[in-house]
């Protein structure tokens, strides 16, 4: 009986997902077929429901692509002896994924999708609960050492900097020729006044 390697089984998922983002970004997600994603990925009809049950599911598998990268990434920053340093790490990857040039048209998609399909709506929610949770721990850690003051609990507070964070995927869509490193520098001044950073505890400000 032949036997299944999960870590190749793993890494031709990743490969075939990898190969649809770009057709879910530039074509969307309705208009690309089963068949656009079997040719980009180079493998049969056969073989991608060998992988994936449906279209549908091959959208639900992007959140996969970067998950335990993300993870690790928020660990860090948690982690980190310097929480100010650690959120800026945290706000810096954000601007760092709104780069990619598939970025602005797969976040059109996944907004469109996240009304549509209940899947989605999921996934994103998760995905934001991640974040959200490593900047309220951030914050907090701030607040109690008496650098920051945002009047607010830590976990709002988290809300308002990922709305200033999460910008640069909005600005992306419209405004692709942007500075991004200029726009970085904003992000974080305002990150800190929102937090209401003590001058002396943002380093580099």
């Amino acid at each position: 009986m032949r036997t299944v390697d999960p870590e190749q089984h793993r890494r031709r998922r990743h490969e075939i997902v990898e190969a649809a983002v770009g057709l879910f970004a530039s074509k969307g997600f309705e208009a690309t077929t089963t068949a656009d994603i079997c040719r980009a990925a180079g493998i049969s009809t056969g073989r991608l429901f060998h992988y994936f049950p449906s279209k549908q599911a091959v959208f639900h598998a992007i959140f996969e692509l970067d998950r335990r990268e993300q993870e690790e990434a928020l660990v860090r920053a948690v982690a980190d002896p310097d929480p100010w340093r650690g959120l800026t790490a945290v706000v810096e990857r954000i601007a760092a994924e709104t780069a990619h040039p598939v970025v602005a048209g797969l976040f059109v998609e996944v907004v469109t999708q996240a009304h549509r399909d209940p899947v989605v709506t999921r996934l994103v929610a998760e995905d934001d609960r991640r974040v959200l949770d490593a900047v309220a721990a951030l914050v907090g850690r701030l607040t109690a050492s008496g650098r920051a003051d945002p009047g607010m609990p830590p976990a709002e507070a988290a809300r308002w900097v990922l709305t200033l964070a999460e910008s640069f995927y909005g600005r992306g869509y419209p405004e692709p020729g942007r500075d991004r490193a200029a726009d970085l520098v904003t992000v974080l001044e305002l990150v800190a006044r929102v937090l209401r950073l003590d001058a002396a505890g943002a380093p580099g400000r």
